[in-house]
């Protein structure tokens, strides 16, 4: 009976320890699992509008909203008392963006400057990742625009002329929850040119970056740079731009100072003729409002 006993105790213990085995293995395996399918976590609120001022940001509406956005610049801070330094001329722009995806958006406007449609598409190919992974954000921007505004000296002028198109490569980083930067190349093509020493392809890049200083309030500026020997018949400067942001609810409220009156890729990076030196300087806002448009369930 006791050698029956012993078998017993030693059998239980095996069985015992076979099955703890099998559970530690089970949950090493589940561990794995969950490691393996963790989900990411990305890095949002790079930029709080579509524009760092003029330039497009990598931000985008969400699926099924819609983004109205105002983009006013008065005139010349040097064109004097009569004018009221400015404030009696003003350029506008009236956009509508929409998100088909969160991220893909269509988006169409209308400038008073040369009476300019425009249109875009925008697709987010890269996101930054919160802990390692993918260190920036990438968006791809195609872009074209139709100036409108008669002119009697260029009657000859159909649409295919007027037309210009921009594609553009928007790579950004969220340095801190406070600092973000962005890098701009972008090729501009011009259907028609004033000479033939102008390019019709103009090559550009543009560096923009945001501070935020309070919850609601970031400090914004950009800088695009056309290499020189692109465009020859008119003296073009880059464009320096200033933005002060400021949040409230559903509405971003950007103040800007720019030497640029156009507000748009093929116009203020290949067609900026003012300084800031000189005093050619246009003070104005940026306002957009987001609308969510899908259905309630």
């Amino acid at each position: 009976m006791k050698i029956k006993r012993i078998v017993f105790i030693l059998l239980s213990l095996a069985v015992a320890g076979r099955l703890s085995a099998q559970d530690n293995n089970l949950l090493n395996m589940l561990n794995d699992s969950m490691s393996a399918h963790k989900t990411r976590t990305y890095v949002t609120g790079t930029f709080k509008a579509t524009h760092i001022i003029n330039t497009q940001t990598i931000e985008s509406p969400a699926k099924n909203n819609l983004d109205f956005v105002i983009q006013h610049r008065f005139g010349q801070l040097n064109s004097g008392s009569y004018n009221f330094f400015g404030l009696d001329n003003a350029t506008l722009r009236l956009g509508l963006d929409y998100g088909i995806t969160d991220d893909l958006d269509v988006g169409i406007g209308r400038s008073s400057y040369l009476k300019t449609f425009d249109g875009y598409l925008k697709y987010k190919l890269l996101k930054q990742t919160e802990s390692g992974g993918m260190p920036v954000s990438l968006s791809l921007l195609g872009s074209v625009t139709d100036y409108t505004q008669n002119e009697p000296s260029e009657t000859y002028l159909n649409t295919k002329y007027r037309t210009a198109y921009a594609v553009e490569l928007l790579l950004a980083r969220k340095v801190t929850s406070a600092l973000s930067l962005q890098v701009t190349p972008t090729w501009l093509h011009y259907n028609l040119v004033p000479t033939v020493e102008d390019k019709n392809d103009v090559f550009a890049v543009g560096l923009g970056g945001r501070m935020k200083i309070t919850k609601r309030m970031s400090i914004n500026a950009e800088y695009d740079v056309v290499p020189k020997n692109q465009v020859v018949s008119t003296t073009v400067h880059n464009s320096l731009s200033f933005g002060w942001d400021i949040e409230t609810g559903g509405h971003v409220f950007q103040l800007v100072f720019s030497n640029s009156q156009s507000m748009l890729e093929s116009q203020y990076l290949a067609q900026t003729t003012g300084t800031w030196g000189k005093g050619d300087i246009y003070f104005g806002f940026n306002i957009s409002r987001n609308f969510n448009l899908k259905k309630k369930k």
